[in-house]
C-alpha cells in the first residue's frame, strides 16, 4: 500500500514516524507546487494520503466524494483511493483536535472559548467546540470580533491558538496577552514545536492547563490510518506514539552549580541514550572567541551574561538534546524560558565542599555557600526534578534516564 503525505513545503515531518507505528504501508512525503496538483492525482500514484497547508481545500475539487466531516468543515487532510478508482475526501483533524481537547481535560461546556485565527484548523476548533457546547468566538485580524477589540471577550475561558504564531524558527512570541483574561481555565495551542510557545509558557505560570497540538497530530493520523487499512486501531496507539514522540523531542537540561558534575554526566546521559550532548559554556567561548576568565576579565559577569543568554535561546530552540547549562544560567529569568520551551530540567545536586572550583571564575572569587544559598531558589524554580550527585555518576545518570522518561509518558 502506498500512503504519504503532501503539501508544499513539508520540511522535517513526523508523520512517516507516526505512520510507520499505525500500519504496514509504505509513507512517503510528496512536496508539490499547486501548479502540480492536477498531475499527481492523474497519476495514481498513491492509495491514500494526508494533505496539509495550503492544500486542504485545493484537494476538494479532485475527490469524487467527500465524508460528512469534511464537507461539514469544508476541508480534506485524508483522501483514500478505492478498488472501484473514486478518491474519497475525509477530515480526520476533527476527531484529533476532539481527542486533544478530551485529553486536556477542559471542560467547555457553556463556556465562552476564543479561537485565534480565522483559517481551516480554525473552522475544526469551532466545530468541536461548538459541538461540544462551547460558546465560541472567531478572533481574526479583520472583523467584528478581533486582536484590537478583546476586551470585550475578557470571560473567555479557554483560549485555542490556530495560528501559527509562536512556531518554530518564529518562537518567543504570543497572539495574546493573557493577562487581559482574568477567568481563563485553560490554553490548546494547535503548534507542537516549540513543546511549550510562549503562549503555552504564559499559561504554565497562570497554573492552567496549557497543551500544545502534538495530541492532536497523533490523533488525526491514527484515523486517516484507519481509512487506509479499512481497520480499527486502539486509541492505546494514541498514547503510545505521542509519549514516544515527545520524549524523542524533549531536551534534559543539566543545571546546577559549577563542579556538580553536568559535563561529565551529560556525556553518560549522550552514550545511553543516543543523543547528541552540548556544553553551552563551549558555544560560549566559540561565540566570543576566548575562553571564559578571559570573558569576565574583559567584560565582567554582565558580558558573560550576555552571551550565556544567546547561546541559551539558540540551543533551546533545538530538540532531542543533552544540554549541559553554566552554573549561573539560572541568575537570567529570560533562560528559563528559553530552556523550558522544548526541555526538561534536572537539577544536580553535589554537596558544597565537593565542588570544584579551577577554571570557574565566580567560583574562585566568591564564597561558594552564600552563591549557592543565593541561587538555591532559583535552581528550584527551573527544575522539574532534583538528583543527587554525592555518590556515583553512573546511579545519577540512571536515575535522570529512569524519572525523564517517567515524567514524559504523562501529558
Amino acid at each position: 500500500m502506498r500512503c504519504g503525505l503532501l503539501g508544499r513545503k513539508l520540511g522535517h515531518s513526523y508523520s512517516p514516524q507516526i505512520h510507520r507505528c499505525l500500519g504496514n504501508y509504505d509513507y512517503d512525503l510528496f512536496e508539490r507546487e499547486p501548479e502540480c496538483l492536477q498531475s499527481f492525482f492523474r497519476s495514481e500514484e498513491f492509495d491514500g494520503i494526508n494533505v496539509t497547508i495550503p492544500y486542504k481545500k485545493a484537494v476538494i475539487p479532485y475527490c469524487d466524494q467527500l465524508s460528512e466531516t469534511a464537507k461539514k468543515l469544508g476541508a480534506v487532510n485524508t483522501i483514500v483511493h478505492h478498488q472501484d478508482g473514486l478518491l474519497i475526501g475525509h477530515n480526520t483533524d476533527y476527531f484529533g483536535f476532539s481527542a486533544m481537547v478530551q485529553q486536556s481535560g477542559l471542560s467547555v461546556a457553556g463556556k465562552k472559548a476564543l479561537v485565534l485565527g480565522s483559517g481551516g484548523a480554525s473552522a475544526t476548533a469551532v466545530a468541536v467546540l461548538n459541538e461540544l457546547g462551547a460558546k465560541t468566538i472567531v478572533i481574526s485580524r479583520t472583523g467584528t470580533d478581533n486582536y484590537e477589540n478583546l476586551d470585550r471577550h475578557c470571560d473567555a475561558a479557554v483560549i485555542v491558538n490556530a495560528t501559527p504564531v509562536g512556531m518554530y524558527p518564529n518562537v518567543g512570541v504570543s497572539p495574546v496577552d493573557l493577562s487581559r483574561f482574568p477567568h481563563l481555565e485553560g490554553v490548546l495551542d494547535l503548534i507542537y514545536n516549540p513543546a511549550r510557545t510562549k503562549l503555552l509558557l504564559d499559561a504554565e505560570e497562570r497554573g492552567i492547563v496549557a497543551m500544545n497540538g502534538l495530541w492532536m497530530l497523533v490523533a488525526q493520523a491514527k484515523e486517516s490510518a484507519e481509512w487506509f487499512t479499512g481497520e480499527k486501531i486502539s486509541d492505546d496507539k494514541i498514547v503510545q506514539i505521542h509519549n514516544s514522540l515527545q520524549n524523542q523531542m524533549q531536551n534534559i537540561v543539566l543545571i546546577g552549580m559549577p563542579g556538580s558534575g553536568k559535563t561529565t554526566i551529560g556525556k553518560l546521559l549522550s552514550e545511553r541514550l543516543g543523543r547528541k550532548f552540548v556544553d553551552s559554556d563551549a558555544f560560549i567561548t566559540e561565540e566570543a572567541g576566548m575562553s571564559i576568565p578571559e570573558i569576565f576579565k574583559s567584560s565582567g559577569e554582565p558580558g558573560f551574561r550576555k552571551i550565556e543568554s544567546k547561546i541559551l535561546a539558540e540551543l533551546g530552540m533545538k530538540s532531542g538534546l543533552i544540554i549541559a547549562t553554566g552554573g549561573g544560567c539560572v541568575t537570567v529569568k529570560d533562560n528559563y524560558r528559553s530552556l523550558r520551551q522544548n526541555g526538561t530540567m534536572v537539577w544536580l545536586q553535589r554537596n558544597i565542599n565537593n565542588l570544584p572550583t579551577d577554571g570557574r571564575p565566580l567560583s574562585q572569587t566568591q564564597n561558594l555557600l552564600q552563591m549557592f544559598e543565593a541561587r538555591k531558589p532559583l535552581y528550584a524554580h527551573f527544575a522539574d526534578y532534583t538528583i543527587d550527585n554525592n555518590t556515583s555518576i553512573q546511579l545519577a545518570a540512571d536515575e535522570i534516564v529512569r524519572r525523564f522518561v517517567n515524567e514524559n509518558t504523562h501529558y
